[in-house]
């Protein structure tokens, strides 16, 4: 078992573009990414993330579950692959910008009206 420190030399922030990654944010892999296997610079657990994004879109708490390493690892690793262009990160929408449900609830009503 590696330490968490030693995976993250040390860091504990998600680099200079100091991505916030929320426990429910999805996480892709970029289009344009090149294949894993020509980047040296890449580090196992950096090419675990990968290989589960590739099955499908996984959220931040997944890919720390799946990766059995702690969550601010997964970020501080997350901000690696961020500047390298290999993945995508997709905030959830914000409750402040849901539809209220009041209006969902006219919307049901009016459907159901049809």
């Amino acid at each position: 078992m590696v330490r968490p420190y030693t995976v993250t030399a040390g860091r504990t922030s998600a680099g200079p573009q100091g991505a916030q990654c929320d426990l429910i944010a999805l996480v892709s892999l970029d289009s344009a990414a090149q294949d894993v296997h020509d980047d040296t610079a890449l580090g196992p657990e950096h090419r675990s993330i990968i290989e589960m994004c590739r099955a499908e879109t996984q959220t931040v708490a997944e890919l720390a579950a799946g990766a059995e390493v702690p969550v601010g690892v997964v970020r501080v690793l997350l901000g690696d692959l961020l500047e390298l262009g290999r993945v995508k990160v997709s905030s959830p929408v914000p409750p402040a910008r849901l539809p209220a449900e009041t209006i969902l609830r006219e919307v049901i009503d009016g459907l159901r009206a049809l």
